[in-house]
C-alpha cells in the first residue's frame, strides 16, 4: 500500500518518479500546496478507499502522515 499511496503523490504533483519518498514533507516541494493536498486526500479516497477526515487532513504535512492514517485502518 505504501508504494500505490507514493505513486498517487508523485502522479498528482507530476513530479519525476522518485522524487516522493516516505520522508517527504509538502515544504520539500513547491507543487504541494493546498491545493495538491486536497486532489490527494481526494484521490486516496476515490482510488484507494481511504478515508481521512477534513479535521485529520489539515493537520497532515507530509508523507509519513499520510501512511500513518492509511495504517491506522482508516478506510472504507
Amino acid at each position: 500500500m505504501k508504494e500505490k499511496i507514493i505513486d498517487l503523490i508523485t502522479e498528482i504533483l507530476r513530479v519525476p518518479e522518485g522524487t516522493v519518498t516516505e520522508n517527504t514533507r509538502m515544504e520539500d516541494l513547491e507543487e504541494w500546496d493546498s491545493l495538491a493536498q486536497v486532489l490527494i486526500i481526494g484521490e486516496l479516497e476515490s482510488r484507494l478507499g481511504i478515508v481521512i477526515p477534513l479535521e485529520e487532513a489539515v493537520e497532515m504535512t507530509g508523507v509519513a502522515d499520510i501512511l500513518e492514517k492509511a495504517a491506522s485502518g482508516r478506510t472504507e
